[in-house]
């Protein structure tokens, strides 16, 4: 009777623990499965048309067919789509906002751009939502659907360095919303744009390292696919080919924006037989790099390496030796990249075409002695 009562037990104690089990797995795949929420971008998928369409059918949009509005609203239901609601309260209260995605919030050129568009925003009335798209393609893309989906006024875009593919733009131009970009563009026949002198501001840099007695002057950019990129290494060719200087390809190296990377092409350069004189750095980024790497392999500066950077004013003058930079005016150029969006909000359609000029400013990383 014991033995039964024992076996009984422990029956009841099994079955017990697999019901919780079961329970257990059983939430975390409701969990699992309520995490993903329908959004427009996935009925769009499934349907092979664009957001806009989807869009639009849904809010009945006599531009789509009755047989489209029919088969998105038949998978809406399907997917059980449900609009955002922060995305509806934002309609009923009618705020007006400006989406803007940043490559890399944390440095200052683009901290700077943004306090220039919260400013311009400000005084029009509009507020500002910012995403940081960490320099990766599918943030970018994910920043911009979640701007879409709050039916945001307009947005203010840099691409982020590995964007080769612009549907997600092309997306906002069909649905009418207004797109503008600033430093680093792309589809320039349909968007407006506020970009600097890089060209040119490069070309005088180079200029000014070629007449304080450099010859070799390498350049360190970033992708070559970057309009941005493409401008800066122009100038820079152009002075060279002015003073009938040699290009040499090994002294120009286009590779990713990013510090470590750029320590070690430096590093690679600064070690070769036949290394640099001079330094023509794309950002600050790649600056403080090049500027590391000077120092590690004990080369001093200017004498043995002069060094010119794209950065920006406060850390320049603060290092030691100052920096020689070429700076942005980026403040400005987020001011000049709301007025223009603002227009297109208002119902301008021209396309817009805004330089904000660099600034060449000269202390002791350049000028040989």
């Amino acid at each position: 009777m014991r033995v039964s009562k024992i076996i009984c037990n422990f029956v009841a104690s099994y079955c017990n623990a697999t019901l919780y089990t079961f329970r257990l797995k059983n939430y975390s795949y409701m969990s699992n499965k309520k995490q993903h929420r329908t959004s427009l971008k996935d009925l769009a998928r499934e349907l092979g048309v664009s957001i806009a369409t989807v869009s639009r059918a849904l809010r009945n949009s006599p531009e789509i067919g009755k047989d489209m509005q029919q088969r998105v609203k038949d998978l809406a239901k399907k997917l059980n789509y449900r609009p955002n609601p922060f995305a509806q309260s934002l309609r009923r209260e009618a705020p007006k906002i400006i989406g803007v995605v940043v490559p890399n919030l944390v440095t200052h050129y683009y901290a700077a751009v943004l306090d220039g568009i919260e400013d311009e925003a400000r005084r029009e009335g509009y507020s500002v939502i910012s995403a940081n798209s960490h320099e990766s393609y599918e943030d970018e893309e994910h920043a911009v659907d979640t701007f879409i989906s709050m039916h945001v006024e307009g947005i203010i875009a840099c691409l982020a360095q590995t964007t080769t593919d612009y549907h997600h733009f092309e997306e906002i131009a069909e649905m009418g919303i207004p797109l503008v970009f600033f430093g680093r563009t792309c589809l320039s026949d349909r968007f407006s744009s506020v970009t600097a002198n890089g060209d040119e501001a490069a070309q005088q840099a180079t200029q000014h390292l070629i007449d304080t007695g450099s010859r070799r002057i390498a350049f360190i950019g970033g992708p070559n696919h970057l309009d941005m990129v493409r401008r800066r290494k122009h100038g820079y060719l152009e002075a060279l080919r002015e003073n009938h200087i040699p290009i040499e390809r090994e002294l120009v190296i286009c590779d990713k924006i990013n510090y470590d990377v750029a320590l070690e092409k430096t590093l690679q350069l600064l070690k070769s037989d036949h290394r640099p004189d001079a330094i023509l750095a794309f950002n600050d980024i790649i600056t403080f790099a090049a500027f590391t790497a000077i120092k590690e392999t004990g080369l001093r500066i200017p004498d043995d390496v002069a060094l010119m950077g794209f950065t920006d004013d406060v850390h320049a003058a603060y290092v030691t030796p100052r920096m020689s930079a070429i700076q942005d005016q980026s403040h400005q150029m987020g001011v000049k990249a709301c007025q223009l969006l603002l227009r297109s909000i208002n119902g301008d359609t021209k396309v817009y075409k805004e330089i904000v000029p660099q600034q060449l400013v000269i202390r002791d990383t350049s000028a040989k002695k």
